[in-house]
């Protein structure tokens, strides 16, 4: 199918602007290893020009333009993105799938997410009206990951301009196009300049100033361990909240007493959806010692009846991984797994009929040892590992096993266990579509996404900094918000002299969120 990829440029203050630099990064189709156009890449100066926009974008017109403006002017806009994006969901799709080898019918039902997540916070930014009366005054610095590539742009966008934040969007360079046709419907609906800039490239010459810039306030972050810990760490320097989406390893148990079919149909769907890309997979399979022979039989059949295409065929299920270094990252877990005595049972190939592009065979490995890299490291790719156990305490200790902490899946087929040690949990159910968005802890991150009250709580933490008295007793502040300060109180009251000064001196009772546990770490 021929696509046309729009040449496009930076957006800043509502328009086009060509990079300082002049520099460019070339945008390659996974499917067939072609450069098809290319992205701007904007360095550390346009990341200045992009802040002082931000910047300038708040107290416009005394705020009245958007931070204070009403939830339902800004509803106005959200809904007219939205129905921009309807219009186009087709052309839209396109230009996801040949970005980054998405199935088109995934990218589809994806694009329709988006329309769905500005409607959804256009309702809610009305509501905020009855609650909130102050202007929210911090743009948020927001990086992305190449597995959907609009859609978790939008679960951090949507929400913050509802609330009236304006936002600094830094895509994947991995896969920015569809995030900058959002700047051209932006542009359409005449959202006010600087309340949405847009700045793709690389991420040690765009995400790395951003990260560490003084003038950006709230940092919320999805892609990689390694780079979110470099952002945290450069986030500290001045003591700014950040939001973290990391990496993954989740398991799915099955028991003896399952469907068998339906268990491996929901096996192969929780590994090898969005071409196994990403953090929620479920990418280590725990199975009961009396079934597992069975049940990888059937396993394998199921994964032998997906069909690996260009993703703009019609019923393909897996295309192309989306990039080279993704690829060939992959195939050296592979290589690695099977040098340390893990055996291939189906898979780890490039299928035979697709001779260009970054196709991989759905892979799964077995005689896999809890040491091995394959089971404890996140491969970002349709591979799963396998491992058998015989009582209910091993599966739940197999589970825990992972640096990681683990994703909940929908028991259609998964029994209650009345056992010790509970699971380690740090996401909600995420098999069913539209279901509420992740909350991560530890390795696999921290805070939440798709939230209004996430990004609410960053003006409420801004207030508790400079005048914690005056805000409690202030007659506008929502009863749960306040009620959320209290339980902060009390946790503060517990400290020593010695741990106050310090929470005092570092700014940090002003990063505690709403979660309780939250409190309880601080």
């Amino acid at each position: 199918m021929a696509v046309q990829v729009p040449r496009r440029q930076l957006f800043i203050n509502g328009q086009w602007r060509e990079p300082v630099l002049k520099k460019r990064i070339p945008i390659i189709n996974p499917a067939t290893e072609q450069i098809i156009s290319d992205i701007p890449a904007a360095t550390s100066e346009d990341v200045e020009i992009a802040v002082a926009s931000a910047r300038r974008a708040l107290p416009r017109n005394k705020g009245k333009d958007w931070t204070s403006a009403s939830g339902a002017v800004r509803a106005k806009y959200l809904r007219a993105i939205a129905a921009k994006i309807t219009e186009r969901k087709t052309e839209f799709a396109e230009l996801e799938t040949i970005d980054c080898g998405k199935p088109l019918d995934e990218a589809v039902w994806d694009m329709e997410d988006v329309a769905g997540c500005f409607e959804y916070y256009a309702n809610l930014a009305e509501g905020l009206d009855a609650k909130q009366k102050a202007p929210v005054s911090l743009p948020l610095e927001i990086f992305k990951i190449m597995n959907y590539p609009l859609l978790m742009a939008v679960w951090k966008v949507a929400p913050a301009l509802a609330v009236g934040c304006v936002a600094i969007l830094k895509p994947s360079e991995l896969a920015s196009v569809t995030c900058l046709e959002l700047a051209e419907v932006c542009m359409e609906v005449g959202l006010p300049p600087g309340i949405l800039n847009i700045l793709t490239g690389l991420g040690h010459e765009t995400g790395a100033p951003l990260a560490s810039h003084p003038n950006v306030d709230k940092i919320a972050f999805t892609g990689s361990n390694a780079t979110g810990s470099k952002i945290m760490t450069a986030a500290a320097q001045i003591v700014k909240p950040v939001s973290l989406e990391l990496g993954g390893k989740s398991p799915i148990i099955v028991f003896e007493d399952v469907d068998l079919d339906k268990a491996a149909e929901w096996t192969a769907f929780g590994c090898f959806w969005t071409n196994g890309q990403i953090c929620s997979a479920t990418s280590r399979l725990i199975v009961h010692e009396n079934i597992a022979k069975e049940f990888l039989d059937r396993l394998v059949k199921w994964v032998k009846s997906i069909k690996i295409s260009d993703p703009f065929e019609e019923g393909c299920r897996l295309g192309p991984v989306v990039s080279a270094g993704q690829y060939e990252k992959i195939l050296k877990f592979i290589s690695t797994a099977k040098s340390e005595g893990a055996t291939i049972l189906s898979g780890g190939v490039r299928p035979k009929h697709l001779k260009k592009g970054f196709f991989l065979e759905p892979t799964i490995i077995t005689n896999v040892t809890t040491s091995m890299q394959i089971w404890r490291e996140e491969v970002f790719g349709p591979v799963l590992c396998v491992k058998t156990f015989s009582t209910e305490v091993e599966a739940l200790e197999l589970a825990n096993d992972t640096p990681f902490q683990i994703t909940v899946r929908k028991r259609d087929f998964v029994r209650e266990i009345p056992v010790s040690p509970p699971f380690e949990l740090s996401a909600t159910p995420s098999i069913v579509p539209n279901s509420v968005r992740d909350g991560h802890n530890h390795v696999l991150g921290i805070g939440k996404q798709a939230y209004v009250s996430e990004i609410r709580d960053a003006y409420i933490r801004q207030a508790l900094k400079w005048h914690p008295d005056r805000w409690i007793k202030n007659p506008k502040v929502p009863g749960e918000a306040k009620q959320r300060f209290q339980r902060i109180q009390v946790a503060y009251s517990v400290l020593s002299d010695k741990g106050k000064r310090k929470i005092h001196d570092a700014g940090l009772l002003g990063l505690i969120t709403d979660d309780d546990d939250e409190v309880g770490r601080c």
